[in-house]
């Protein structure tokens, strides 16, 4: 490969990283510019409209329907956050109540014991302590956290809905700008790329949406069989975790399932730990072969994708991998990649 490839290689894979991070809300207005094309067109051949009008129309719908579905949705969602956030320093208090009472009650069993055995527990008290502690402070760390991204998260959904309008009307232009970079001969096989990269991420999109939506059922049937309050924000709660490899729901059901398992609701507890395992092993089983399937490439591609992405970038390399992995199969298709190996 030569230096030139090397560094259009590096580049593009930098302009990649961008998208996922600092470019996230453009790159999710450009892909739902996509999607409304052909609406635009209907639009344009039904009714006669011209494209800004078109597409004006087509990107109003969109924003009236998810607004539509924020609100029936989110209504009864955001009504139970805010019910357990007006709970968790009852939680807290509660939590540092059984930790006194076990040291209380620690105190009067080791009196009688050995002074060898006497340290010994009460290392395992101090260890238990620290780590009940540390559980507290994580989980009020996030619910900080989280408080303190709703501003920017409005301002990301704000600049989301204004490129959505801005790259609907001038996607065509776009394109023919992109496709003027090529020289005349290679612009059909660009137009190729650019098409199977439309079908793959709008799979790719797809199976992230089924996945989600999948781990949302399994985890609020779960939580209903275990009689947990506020099923519906916890469970989402669990998606937006879940997105953490590795970690992912444990980061929420094994912190809260020791607790309860130490205050004495062993059933709830151990509900929890097997719904932690469900949902895991699920998640691990079903992911690679849908999103293998949406996005055309293998199951083991894509689950080597997603652990080289998340090992080498972290979380967003989750998507960033496949991407990659979805564009180079672009190329190739389109016979940009035709080299064989020599010897």
């Amino acid at each position: 490969m030569s230096v030139r490839a090397i560094m259009l290689t590096a580049v593009g894979l930098l302009l990649i990283y961008l998208m996922f991070t600092v470019g996230a809300p453009f790159l999710l207005a450009l892909i739902v510019a996509i999607f409304l094309e052909p609406l635009n067109g209907f639009f344009m051949r039904r009714f006669r409209f011209n494209r800004l009008v078109a597409a004006t129309l087509s990107s109003t719908l969109f924003t009236v329907a998810l607004l539509g579905m924020i609100v029936l949705l989110g209504i009864k969602i955001i009504a139970e956050l805010i019910a357990f956030l007006e709970r968790v320093p009852n939680y807290f208090g509660e939590a540092n109540t059984f930790v006194n009472q076990l040291l209380i009650d620690a105190r009067g069993l080791y009196q009688t014991l050995p002074p060898d055995a006497v340290q010994t527990l009460e290392g395992y008290l101090l260890d238990l302590t620290k780590s009940i502690t540390s559980m507290v402070g994580k989980l009020s760390s996030t619910l900080v956290g989280f408080a303190s991204t709703l501003p920017g998260m409005f301002i990301f959904f704000i600049v989301f809905l204004v490129a959505v309008y801005m790259f609907s009307f001038s996607l065509n232009t776009m394109k023919n700008s992109v496709l003027s970079l090529f020289d005349e001969s290679s612009r059909s096989q660009v137009d190729q790329v650019l098409g199977n990269l439309r079908k793959s991420i709008f799979g790719f999109l797809r199976s992230q949406i089924i996945l989600s939506g999948l781990t949302y059922v399994l985890s609020l049937i779960g939580l209903l069989i275990l009689d947990i309050k506020f099923p519906m924000a916890i469970a989402l709660l669990i998606i937006i975790v879940d997105i953490l490899p590795i970690l992912g729901t444990g980061s929420v059901l094994v912190p809260w399932a020791s607790y309860l398992i130490l205050t004495g609701d062993m059933f709830t507890g151990i509900g929890l730990i097997v719904l932690f395992l469900v949902i895991t092993v699920f998640r691990r089983i079903i992911e690679p072969k849908v999103l293998g399937d949406s996005i055309g490439i293998g199951a083991l591609p894509a689950l080597i994708s997603l652990y080289v992405g998340f090992k080498l970038v972290g979380v967003i390399g989750v998507f960033i991998g496949p991407v990659v992995v979805i564009i180079y199969i672009a190329a190739k298709q389109a016979g940009l990649f035709q080299h064989k190996i020599k010897l």
